[in-house]
């Protein structure tokens, strides 16, 4: 072919050409078009998602967060230099020799003084910031507490609550502590974005560049040795999709982010990140956030974190379970070090640095420990009253924090008390399987203080507290002796001792007896209260009325029905431990408090949705009939049921009672200083005998107690309307200023005095001659006027017992 030729042969060519190249245009054209209508499509959609999911309120699960009561310090506060530091303890405070950052102190045990810097707090009330303080102490309790920083003397200051718990209702394998960007350090922020992603505050949530670098790594590798994920990416994947490896997922999440980075800011987006990225698993829940993590692994707020502890928790991103610091301590220490060492060579650390921060060991707290040791009994009272108060799906809520009455002192006190003192009944009584419960409540505020359900205190099973209801024998005759005193039987009046049998509606004949089988003849009516004599009881019960002892019953907030039968009298009434504790609670404040608490605020979503109001409720008791028994109850710490109490604290004045029922199955103890009020009970779950008294069983766990807390003397104040007034051997009254021997002296309400004997009545004249002086014979006291026989809502109980009086 010849030149000619090939030129008409290529000009012929160049048409085709370029009608195919002007086709490939076309196509080019509409395939980008095309494309990019697709990506406007996946962008629109997907920037939907991103809105619908992100522009929400409760982003993320957040569980209830319960916190105890703050520890509150004041001089001569009941508090020792050994009960302070076990606080800081468990509120994580760390121990150094010059303190000068929030959640550290140092102790001068010498000198009985500390000095701790407390943490920032945001109560319900108000936010409180850092403070210095420096308190000494002397005689277990504070001296004095100074501002370090102004040395200023101050007369009160509250530590921040111990966290107690995490209730989480609404997803149970996710669990965080929400952080604002604030809240973080720097140094962690620096840490993170080295390691992470250095140039997340420049790219458009991609980075190409990395992408590409991993790509090459990982092509020549065979496997996945390095990801090109930014930060945003990983939000991404984390926060909406799942972690299926595919191309699809890629995409979605490189559109996802760019979405983000353009529709939020760096610092946003880091904050989610912040909270969202998963470090570890605790049982069946999973940690997600710097915020908790920093509890899990350390027990400190993430504020308070050193440089190494934030080493290992960004170096754990990389594999939460694979550096896992306590399954694989050797492969966190080196992943830890590694990330220390990044920071070293980029010039965020110095040599010296390096070498001091590499040569800790990690120092990661007990695993599961983050919390307060785990209290199941109060937990269980608490969620009990939160459903009551608010509903069954409260605790599904987000974003909840419940500040309760816990006091962590209290709770420790207890758990030691039962567990040791059980243990020391069964060795010396050869009983073994001994169960108790006890619940400890400030009686002035009607708080819980601290509840244990079980002689195992963390065993979260059988709630005794709350469900282990028995007959409270004993526990009842305060109120029986309290009604008394409403009706004008005096503490000094007489009262018969002797065999006693009562004709029931029945026909059936019922004979009480004394524990001790004795009978003691007359005796009066203090002595057979702090004696807690059942004969004397019963006829004093029956004097006043077993309709008005059960009147009495349920003005302190007994809500069962009482059967109008003369066995209540001596304490056949079933109640559980919280209940007897409400009640006594109810009778020390005239009958005010009815019902026992665990909370003290509620906030959700920032705002306060409940708060314990401090107004009382309407007086249902009188005030000078609560007194008597009360006085009573020291009496019977002094010579009667808790007379060995009374000996092991002479100078201390407590009201206490004790109970035993039929057969020795129950041993109860309740007692009074002037904060707490301590119920406690001791027995078997099968309900079989026990041999024991409440002074020799739950008795002796209340003495544990104390000699564990210490004891704030009680003080009883005298209301108006009561008068010590003295009484004559035949228990009449004896006008004042009578100064004639045998005489003693009680308090009585004084419009219930009816007669007065004169003194010159007890004795004759002096007679001045130096001759002897015969005492006259007393004369007889006259008889007391029959009462009418009480009525009742049911007649037929009293008609058997009209003509049963004290004098019977």
């Amino acid at each position: 072919m010849n030149e000619s030729q090939e030129q008409k042969k290529e000009a012929s060519k160049k048409p085709l050409i370029k009608k195919v190249s002007k086709k490939f245009t076309i196509f080019s054209l509409k395939a980008g078009v095309a494309l990019l209508g697709v990506l406007v499509i996946l962008f629109i959609y997907f920037d939907s998602v991103v809105l619908s999911k992100f522009e929400v309120d409760d982003k993320w699960v957040l569980p209830a967060v319960v916190y105890s009561r703050p520890l509150e310090l004041y001089p001569d506060q009941r508090l020792s230099l050994k009960q302070m530091v076990y606080e800081l303890n468990l509120l994580k405070y760390r121990e150094v020799a010059n303190p000068k950052d929030p959640g550290e102190y140092a102790v001068n045990y010498k000198n009985s003084r500390i000095v701790v810097i407390k943490r920032p707090f945001a109560f319900p009330d108000a936010y409180e910031d850092r403070t210095a303080l420096l308190i000494s102490f002397a005689d277990k309790r504070v001296n004095q507490i100074i501002n370090a920083d102004t040395k200023q003397e101050l007369s009160y200051v509250r530590m921040d609550p111990v966290l107690i718990d995490r209730i989480n209702r609404i997803d149970p394998k996710e669990d965080r502590i929400f952080i604002t960007l604030e809240e973080v350090p720097d140094e962690l922020v620096t840490t993170l974005l080295e390691i992470e992603d250095r140039s997340f505050y420049s790219h458009l949530g991609i980075n190409p560049i990395s992408i590409a670098r991993a790509f090459v790594k990982n092509l020549m590798a065979g496997h996945a040795v390095e990801g090109g994920s930014t930060i945003t990416q990983q939000l991404v994947k984390n926060y909406f999709l799942t972690n299926e490896r595919s191309y699809s997922r890629k995409i979605k999440e490189v559109i996802m982010a760019l979405i983000m980075d353009h529709r939020y800011t760096k610092d946003q987006i880091l904050e989610a990140y912040m909270n969202e990225i998963y470090l570890g698993q605790n049982g069946n829940a999973g940690i997600y956030g710097f915020g908790l993590a920093s509890y899990f692994y350390f027990g400190v707020p993430v504020s308070e974190l050193s440089q190494d502890q934030m080493a290992l928790l960004v170096g754990l991103i990389k594999g939460p379970s694979y550096y896992d610091p306590w399954r694989h301590p050797d492969k966190a220490l080196e992943r830890r070090n590694t990330v220390l060492a990044v920071l070293r060579n980029r010039g965020k650390l110095t040599d010296a640095q390096f070498t001091q921060y590499s040569s800790r060991p990690l120092n990661v707290i007990a695993r599961g420990s983050m919390n307060y040791t785990k209290t199941p009994a109060f937990m269980g009272v608490l969620k009990h009253e939160i459903s009551s108060q608010f509903g069954p799906e409260f605790l599904s809520g987000n974003g909840i924090k419940i500040f309760t009455s816990l006091d962590p002192q209290a709770q420790a006190a207890a758990e030691k008390a039962v567990a040791s003192e059980l243990d020391a009944i069964e060795k010396r009584s050869g009983k073994k399987g001994l169960e108790a419960a006890m619940v400890v409540s400030s009686w002035r505020t009607a708080e819980i203080s601290a509840v244990v359900g079980s002689r195992t205190p963390k065993y979260d099973g059988f709630n005794r507290v709350i469900e282990g209801r028995r007959q409270i024998g004993s526990q009842v005759k305060p109120l029986v002796y309290l009604t008394a005193f409403n009706n004008g039987v005096h503490m000094g009046n007489l009262v018969k001792d002797q065999p006693l049998t009562v004709k029931l509606a029945d026909g059936k004949l019922w004979q009480p007896r004394n524990d001790d089988r004795k009978y003691r003849g007359t005796i009066r009516v203090v002595e057979a209260m702090a004696r807690s004599l059942n004969i004397p009881t019963v006829r004093i019960g029956m004097r006043v009325g077993i309709n008005n002892v059960r009147d009495t019953m349920q003005k302190v907030g007994i809500k069962q029905d009482i059967p109008l039968y003369p066995s209540i009298l001596l304490g056949t009434t079933e109640l559980t431990p919280y209940e007897l504790n409400s009640m006594y609670a109810s009778m020390a404040t005239d009958g005010v408090y009815q019902n026992l608490t665990t909370l003290r605020t509620v906030v959700k979503d920032g705002e306060i949705v409940y708060e314990r109001s401090s107004g009382r409720g309407k007086r249902t008791l009188d005030p000078r009939d609560t007194y008597l028994t009360l006085y009573g109850m020291t009496e019977a710490t002094r010579i009667g049921t808790g007379r060995r109490l009374g000996s092991e604290f002479p100078d201390a004045v407590l009201a206490t009672k004790t109970g035993t029922t039929n057969d020795n199955r129950d041993t109860w103890s309740t007692g009074f200083d002037a904060e707490e009020l301590v119920t406690t009970w001791v027995g078997f779950d099968d309900n079989r005998s026990t041999g024991l008294y409440g002074a020799s069983g739950a008795q002796r766990v209340y003495a544990a107690y104390l000699r564990e807390r210490g004891i704030n003397s009680l003080d009883l104040k005298r209301p108006e309307g009561i008068k010590f007034v003295n009484f004559a051997k035949d228990g009449t009254i004896v006008e004042d200023g009578c100064n004639a021997p045998g005489l003693v002296v009680y308090p009585v309400r004084a419009d219930k005095i009816s007669q007065v004997k004169k003194c010159s009545d007890l004795y004759a004249p002096v007679n001045t001659d130096g001759f002897e002086v015969k005492p006259y014979a007393p004369a007889p006291a006259p008889a007391e006027p029959k009462p009418a026989a009480p009525k009742s809502q049911n007649g037929s109980v009293f008609d058997a017992f009209e003509n049963f009086l004290l004098n019977n």
